[in-house]
């Protein structure tokens, strides 16, 4: 899955990681990729073949009015830890499972998704789905479900790209067959997408970024407190080239390791490649040739399948003339073990189990913590929703999205957007001028709920049923062509960033649209039968999330048209930047693991999404209530109700290992935060919950960080 996931650059904002199924594969450096009844019959029925049990699809219910009441724990203050006031039972008897590195709504509804994605698949494969690939589907799975075939194959569908590697004579011939990588199992210094243009959304654009790094960030190459992952990482590097047969692996693998040090070095830092101020840097091919002398463009382009391309659109840019020059002086010897390395590492899920258990060893046990690797089946259907994820989405929809959650989602998108406008409107720190703007982008939102308008057309891509390897090589050089041939034509806004099984949601920056795929719209985010209060603090959050992600730190630098330009008045970007930076100070303050604290700046675009998100839900909860008095239930008011709807969405247990990496890599918060964190920015809690000086989150209301 990753290495077609790797060549799909999404511009958005996520709600949570990028796909829930991808979530559990071990991130890489160089690929691209943001909870119920009873929690454990759901995952055993999940994990069971589907023959006897249809009961396992049916969409979760919680309690009788959409909120786990067992799940509380009354005896935390909420003012001390709400976190755990709304989900400390529920942490107390949860474990979670072996096969994976956390556990919580997100992740119940994502083995939800994936029970009635392997149902579709299992159904594909043995011709029961009339569908117009359903024979793709099925030879996918099948190939994949192959056993006897991937043992027998073992490291032979490597050869072609190996015996490639080794022909390799100079740094040119190096650099063309990184211009392969989109196309192949190759991998690169400097990679290429494209998308649509952040100056100018009606056209697209060729993106240039660095890459190269087989750890999750430069910071496990770079800081001591990694220091053992990296050593693992070279024992890996080792074991994986003794696997192809590469010549003195041990001195191949430190080599690759060094390399890659001097790699992390010159690579931005994350919280760096967030700012979309200093990552669009235009540039004619003789300027990005300057830009990275002894970088071949001309044949890295031809390799890449690209025509004649006048602009390419740099990211991160002080750092190519760097990598450049630790490319010119590396070792050819040094290069070609390199890719060698990530050639195997890449493939090693579909090859045989000497591979696919040596990934998992390092990939997942040791940088993520997690027991136990996933059943094949499992690995299957995140491996074809990768290749054929749309066409899946089809039969996905039709079976389990009723077209009156649709029509209910439109609804409640009106009302938190009605919500954003009055608060717009009524910003004490905004100007008039930046005001018009802003609701000017407000009305121009495009949304995007459930599936795609028009489906993905796959009648191009080759899938066989006794090639599994193949299928991935395909899939992968299928996507890019299809990016590359509508490189000259208009932005296809209708396209989508992710399928409709995946549970998540997003806002797209350049598109001005947000996005809400059919898998999340389920309970505890979504039930159309719950208590609106709970429903408002799940669906409704999330959907404020993502309208907030509009007028965060970064999305806020593009108009209603999607053109990235400075529509702010100075005075308002200067207050609007006063107030980021005390959230940040916030968030960098917290610490879930010692010596591990959380990067208020790379989270901050989540973190204005979450407090903007819950503030905009509670708004448009009184708002539904039409000036009538909340009823109260099970002893709670309508606004408690809120706020737990808003905790039980993040109830999540996580791996000490998966949690380290998180909060280096990812620009999410941990789950704790995103509750604790949140809710003490807004007055309307310490007003529900009757949250006084003295309690643990109690923050002064002078102190409290206020922007949308």
């Amino acid at each position: 899955m990753t290495r077609v996931l790797r060549n799909v650059l999404l511009s958005a904002c996520a709600l949570g990681a990028l796909a829930a199924s991808a979530a559990q594969a071990a991130p890489h450096e160089h690929s691209c990729l943001d909870q119920l009844c009873d929690s454990e019959a759901l995952f055993v029925a999940a994990d069971t073949p589907t023959g006897g049990a249809a009961a396992s699809l049916a969409s979760p219910r919680y309690g009788t009015w959409g909120f786990d009441v067992s799940g509380m724990d009354r005896s935390v203050k909420p003012g001390d830890d709400f976190f755990k006031f709304a989900n400390g039972a529920w942490e107390t008897r949860t474990e979670i499972p072996s096969d994976r590195t956390r556990f919580g709504n997100f992740d119940q509804l994502a083995i939800l998704s994936e029970a009635r994605s392997r149902a579709i698949l299992e159904e594909a494969a043995s011709g029961k789905i009339q569908d117009a690939d359903a024979a793709k589907i099925g030879a996918a799975y099948s190939a994949f479900m192959n056993e006897a075939l991937v043992e027998r194959l073992d490291a032979k569908p490597l050869q072609p790209e190996l015996t490639a590697i080794r022909a390799v004579k100079t740094r040119d011939d190096m650099t063309a067959l990184m211009g392969r990588s989109n196309l192949s199992g190759y991998t690169s210094l400097l990679n290429l997408s494209i998308n649509a243009d952040a100056k100018d959304p009606n056209r697209y654009a060729v993106y240039a970024g660095t890459g190269g790094l087989g750890l999750p960030d430069r910071d496990y190459y770079l800081q001591p407190s990694f220091a053992e992952k990296k050593t693992a990482y070279l024992a890996y590097v080792q074991q994986m080239l003794t696997m192809v047969g590469w010549d003195n692996p041990a001195a191949a693998a430190q080599a690759v390791v060094e390399f890659e040090t001097k790699i992390a070095e010159a690579t931005w830092t994350r919280a760096e490649r967030r700012d979309r101020s200093k990552t669009y840097n235009p540039a004619t091919l003789a300027e990005l040739q300057a830009m990275s002398p002894g970088y071949d463009w001309n044949r890295y382009l031809a390799a890449a399948e690209l025509p004649k391309v006048d602009r390419v659109v740099v990211t991160t840019n002080t750092a190519f003339p760097k990598i450049a020059q630790i490319y010119s002086a590396t070792p050819i010897d040094t290069l070609k073990a390199w890719q060698a390395f990530h050639l195997a590492d890449d493939a090693a899920p579909l090859l045989s189990k000497r591979f696919v258990d040596a990934n998992f060893e390092f990939r997942s046990k040791t940088l993520a913590g997690q027991p136990e690797q996933r059943a094949r089946w499992k690995r299957a259907v995140s491996t074809v929703n990768g290749q054929l994820g749309e066409s899946v989405g089809r039969v996905y929809v039709a079976r389990y999205f009723p077209p009156e959650s649709k029509a209910k989602m439109d609804d409640l998108v009106a009302n938190i957007r009605t919500a954003m406008r009055g608060r717009i409107e009524k910003l004490q720190w905004m100007g008039p001028e930046t005001r018009e703007r802003a609701l000017d982008k407000l009305n121009k939102f495009n949304v995007k709920i459930g599936y795609p308008t028009k489906w993905r057309d796959y009648s191009a891509l080759v899938i066989k049923a006794d090639d599994p390897y193949g299928n991935s090589e395909r899939a992968t050089a299928f996507e890019w062509r299809r990016r590359v041939a509508r490189l000259n034509g208009p932005v296809d806004r209708d396209e989508w960033g992710m399928t409709p099984q995946t549970v998540n949601a997003y806002y797209n920056s350049t598109l001005n649209e947000i996005v809400f795929p059919a898998a999340i719209l389920q309970a505890p985010f979504f039930d159309p039968d719950a208590d609106p209060a709970v429903n408002y603090g799940g669906i409704g959050g999330v959907i404020g999330h993502e309208i907030s992600h509009g007028f965060d730190d970064q999305g806020r630098k593009s108009d209603g048209d999607g053109v990235l330009r400075d529509w702010w008045t100075s005075a308002d970007a200067a207050k609007f930047g006063a107030q980021a930076e005390r959230l940040g100070a916030q968030y960098s303050a917290f610490e879930p693991l010692p010596g591990f604290k959380v990067n208020g700046a790379l989270t901050m675009g989540e973190n204005i999404g979450d407090m903007g998100g819950l503030s905009l839900a509670l708004d448009a909860y009184h708002a539904s209530l039409k000036g009538k008095p909340a009823p109260t239930i099970d002893g709670l008011t309508g606004d408690q109700r809120v706020f737990l709807g808003w905790a039980q969405v993040w109830r999540q247990k996580q791996r000490d290992e998966a949690l380290r990496q998180q909060v280096v890599t990812d620009p999410h918060s941990p789950a704790l935060y995103r509750v604790n964190g949140t809710i003490r920015n807004i007055d309307g809690w310490y007003t529900a919950f009757g949250i006084k000086p003295g309690d643990a989150l109690y923050v002064p209301p002078e102190q409290r960080v206020r922007i949308w």
